[in-house]
């Protein structure tokens, strides 16, 4: 059977069946420009795959809707209301949806998720503006069709910019054009909030339903408040990212584990597949697989993807052992001797309460596993070097201790840690060795390394909790 692969320079990651899921987006049944009350038109998100520049497409008809009944004196000009859209989606300013720059958030999750929004704001802006100038809504239906465009928008708060307060409430605009730009803005702000969990937003194929009591996107309105509330209020947990990506794919699932399965492929944190060094902690990232088989259908089940230890803090822990007695002046991180995995595999287990997934890599004629979900884990809690203050000092308050094969470490059972020190363990510059060590090590005072100099090792030495066992890896 052939196998999902991803790919990192030249390591790989096997797991899974592919899902071909371009076969399912952009084929809907219905229309979002269907009839409404009396001679008038409504626009309603039809049930369908859909991802993100497919939403921006069907918006593009009450844009160009509002054009049209404006008139003349706009001349099909579509700048103020997209300027003012932008500054809807901007992360700070008056109008702002959402000031995440001006909150200036220092937590972990929420410094990551600024930078999100200002990325997925931009793209859809962008989106828009490209889409619009097509005139592809236009030439689809006529000014006489869009013209009967109206509806209530059932929302209050966004704010214009003076040129579009102008123009929306201006001698050719009105109450009926401006329920029209409130619904616009409305889930432009659904469509870049529902996206903010996903590093490859673009991507992400998710399911749109039809309900009576709601419009487009607003389904995701209860499930977004309360994400909304958690991250401005510095309290996102990893977990909580988790649950709200399941709600916005309409996974169908309550219990959160790390990541999941879905129909349309599998959800897990962003760093698998990428540089340990530079990728997000919180972000997750959709993959086109099946990752965990049926029993008696063809069909994806939904399934929450757990840690094998939910805490932990409770999970068996080994020492290190001695290892190998190093001296500072004479340490250097020059690899091991072993042949270079290049391929990792991950491995299903569906117990009867839970289903986990291990890491497994093949390395001196020996395989390696660790739970992927503590490997996850591992990434989160890992320190880097910070190079702030005198760190001179703290040399010789450090007693050095010993270098560690990877292997030696790899092939202990339960969580790896030590009484006291600093010990040393070289990944032979391979991501697929590094990722399987952070599943390993007791997730407490990790640090990984650039390249293990003097400077970085002094600034080492004080990251972290300053004290206690440390490891340092490279």
């Amino acid at each position: 059977m052939q196998q999902y692969q991803l790919t990192l320079e030249d390591k790989q990651i096997h797991w899974g069946k592919p899902i071909d899921v371009e076969s399912l987006i952009g084929s809907y049944s219905d229309d979002s420009i269907r009839p409404g009350t009396n001679e008038a038109l409504d626009w309603k998100l039809t049930a369908g795959i859909y991802r993100a520049k497919d939403i921006v497409i069907e918006l593009d008809k009450m844009l160009e809707a509002m054009l049209v009944q404006l008139g003349e004196p706009v001349h099909d000009d579509p700048t103020v209301l997209l300027d003012s859209l932008q500054a809807n989606l901007a992360i700070s300013g008056r109008v702002s949806s959402l000031p995440l720059g001006s909150l200036a958030l220092e937590d972990k999750a929420g410094v990551e998720l600024t930078a999100q929004a200002e990325r997925i704001g931009q793209q859809l802006v962008s989106w828009a503006r490209e889409i619009n100038s097509d005139k592809r809504t236009l030439d689809q239906y006529g000014p006489e069709m869009l013209g009967k465009l109206e509806f209530r928008s059932h929302c209050y708060g966004h704010t214009l910019i003076p040129e579009a307060i102008a123009q929306v409430w201006g001698p050719y605009g009105g109450p009926r054009i401006m329920q029209i730009y409130n619904e616009y803005l409305h889930q432009f702000v659904l469509l870049r909030d529902a996206l903010l969990p996903f590093s490859n937003w673009e991507e992400v194929p998710f399911e749109v339903k039809e309900y009576a009591e709601f419009k487009g996107l607003r389904f995701l309105e209860p499930v977004r408040e309360v994400f909304l509330t958690q991250l401005l209020g510095k309290k996102l947990t990893h977990k909580s990212i988790v649950q709200y990506a399941q709600n916005v794919v309409s996974s169908g699932l309550s219990k959160a584990g790390y990541g999941f399965q879905y129909r349309l492929g599998t959800i897990l944190p962003a760093v698998l597949g990428e540089s340990a060094r530079t990728a997000p902690l919180y972000l997750l990232k959709w993959h086109p697989v099946q990752t965990i088989a049926a029993d008696d259908t063809q069909d994806v089940k939904a399934v929450s993807i757990d840690y094998e230890y939910d805490d932990y803090y409770a999970a068996p822990r080994i020492e290190a052992g001695e290892g190998t007695p190093v001296k500072e002046d004479v340490f250097s991180f020059s690899g091991e001797n072993y042949d270079e995995p290049s391929i990792a595999r991950l491995l299903p287990n569906s117990g009867a309460d839970r289903t986990t997934l291990q890491f497994s890599l093949e390395m001196n004629d020996r395989e390696f596993s660790v739970d992927l979900g503590q490997l996850f884990r591992g990434h989160r809690f890992l320190y880097r070097p910070k190079k702030t203050g005198d760190a001179s000092g703290a040399l010789v308050k450090r007693d050095m201790s010993s270098s560690h094969l990877a292997s030696d470490i790899l092939s202990r059972s339960g969580m790896v840690t030590n009484s006291d020190g600093i010990h040393f363990i070289s990944t032979g510059g391979s991501e697929l060795v590094l990722w399987a060590l952070l599943g390993k090590l007791y997730p407490e005072n990790v640090v990984l390394l650039d390249n293990g100099d003097p400077e970085e090792l002094e600034a080492a030495y004080i990251s972290g909790k300053g004290f206690g066992t440390q490891f340092l890896l490279l």
